[in-house]
């Protein structure tokens, strides 16, 4: 992996996927390895696993077969649906009725997942298929900023400063970026996380240096790098934490579980904390600074206040993966969407497109995720 700069110079020059405006969007790059869960010699490796698989969580599939023929953030693999028609209604405190979301960027390919902001108001955008990481300026000027990732799909800041992702390579890791570059866990249980089964999906890092993830189930990842699993019965995706870092939320389908945490990183008290409406299960998350929880759906953003109340859905353009607050003084909020229009002028699933909207409600700015 490396930073910006000279790197980012030289890729542009050997021709760059990255897309620097709205219609200069590139295919995505050839010849990149397979994601562990698309890679044909998992299964062997999964063989060689000593803990026997068992049946996952999510639909009765064994834990090492689920995710085929899908993408986290990238559904069942059903047809897309172009651009669709919106009208955001007021959610007192959270955005004022008529607002409409700004188109920023895309790239053709599977080329983003879980997207958080960076300090400067920017955004950092993980592409799984290329092993980049993208950081798109306020202005929505795009830069490589980090490459070889292996399948880096999803990123997370803490309040630190440390900035994470989730590799989903045939042996899966939660490696840090910034401000080094190390593995911070690619084993449980004595076996590579492999055997887990399934897609690593999504995470939230805490402050203590530790990191929690989603891969079927819910993980914690303590800061030397043990992993512990919590929760039962959880469909999990989308995952963050409360402003004080005493609450851990993370999707369960179509409802927001709940999780108390405890001085050390450890979870109890699992609970519904809240339901999304409108249809669609839960995706990415954010949260703002009254720590409300913000979590995308096939129909938009939806809203659940800090008591668990659900205030309200913000609509869409088009399905959308995750969300993430930033911009100038963290009052915009930002989708990554799925899908767009190739060259031909057809629809295609396969991409990836960045809006943002202005909001009343303001992002939690001590975390960026």
């Amino acid at each position: 992996m490396k930073s910006d700069g000279i790197l980012t110079i030289a890729i542009c020059l050997l021709g760059s996927t990255i897309a620097l405006g709205e219609g200069q969007a590139s295919p995505a790059a050839a010849q990149v390895p397979l994601q562990g869960h698309q890679d044909p010699t998992e299964a062997a490796l999964l063989a060689k696993c000593k803990t026997q698989l068992q049946h996952s969580q999510e639909g009765g599939a064994p834990r090492g077969l689920q995710g085929r023929g899908s993408v986290p953030g990238q559904g069942n693999g059903k047809r897309p649906q172009g651009p669709r028609e919106y009208m955001v209604t007021e959610i007192p405190g959270v955005i004022a009725a008529g607002q409409r979301w700004k188109f920023i960027w895309e790239e053709m390919g599977n080329n983003g997942d879980g997207i958080v902001g960076s300090p400067d108001g920017g955004l950092f955008i993980a592409q799984s298929d290329n092993s980049k990481v993208v950081k798109l300026d306020s202005d929505g000027n795009a830069s490589v900023v980090y490459t070889d990732t292996k399948h880096g799909g999803a990123l997370s800041m803490s309040s630190r400063g440390t900035l994470f992702i989730l590799e989903r390579g045939l042996n899966p890791s939660v490696v840090e970026l910034a401000p080094d570059q190390k593995t911070l866990a690619d084993s449980y249980q004595g076996e590579p996380m492999v055997c887990i089964g399934g897609v690593l999906n999504d995470l939230v890092a805490d402050s203590k240096g530790g990191v929690y993830f989603t891969m079927g189930g819910l993980y914690y990842a303590d800061p030397t790098g043990r992993i512990t699993r919590y929760g039962e019965n959880l469909r999990t995706n989308g995952i963050i934490l409360s402003p004080n870092e005493d609450i851990l939320y993370v999707t369960n389908g179509t409802t927001l579980a709940g999780f108390d945490v405890q001085p050390a990183g450890s979870l109890t008290n699992q609970r519904e904390f809240g339901k999304l409406e409108g249809g669609g299960v839960g995706d990415g998350s954010t949260i703002d600074a009254a720590g409300r929880v913000y979590v995308t759906s096939a129909p938009g953003v939806q809203v659940i206040g800090p008591d668990g109340k659900y205030l309200g859905l913000i609509p869409t353009p088009r399905a959308v993966i995750s969300v993430a607050f930033s911009g100038p003084n963290k009052k915009e909020l930002y989708i990554l969407a799925r899908g767009a229009k190739d060259a031909q002028g057809n629809e295609v699933r396969n991409a990836a497109q960045v809006y943002s909207i202005s909001m009343i409600a303001q992002g939690f700015k001590k975390r960026a995720k």
